[in-house]
């Protein structure tokens, strides 16, 4: 599934993206955004794997939210000097775009 796919390489930039930042962020920013990453991908597999439209629709809509949640993580990230805008803004565009695929896919459940 072409959006699961782009989820998941999406939490694996997040993910090394993350790397470098202080230990002090370890069970704070780090985490946190790792999770929401992770779970956009995990919620799109969770959608796919039910069987009534409103049952997958519900995991989609989570899946969206935790997309918009690790944007405003990589914003904050990027606030505080931990990441370079040029970096926050790719990501920021690419989840958009799946955020945008994610939309259709709601919309075509309705």
């Amino acid at each position: 599934m072409p959006v699961w796919k782009n989820a998941h390489e999406l939490a694996k930039e997040v993910h090394h993206l993350t790397i470098s930042l202080p230990k002090s962020e370890d069970y704070s920013l780090t985490s946190q955004i790792r999770r929401s990453a992770s779970s956009v991908p995990a919620n799109i597999s969770e959608a796919f794997g039910r069987q009534t439209r409103k049952d997958k629709s519900n995991f989609y809509v989570i899946a969206r939210g935790s997309g918009f949640e690790t944007q405003n993580h990589l914003i904050y990230g990027e606030g505080v000097g931990y990441f370079i805008k040029e970096e926050t803004n790719k990501l920021i565009s690419k989840y958009n775009n799946l955020i945008f695929e994610i939309n259709k896919i709601i919309q075509s459940l309705s």
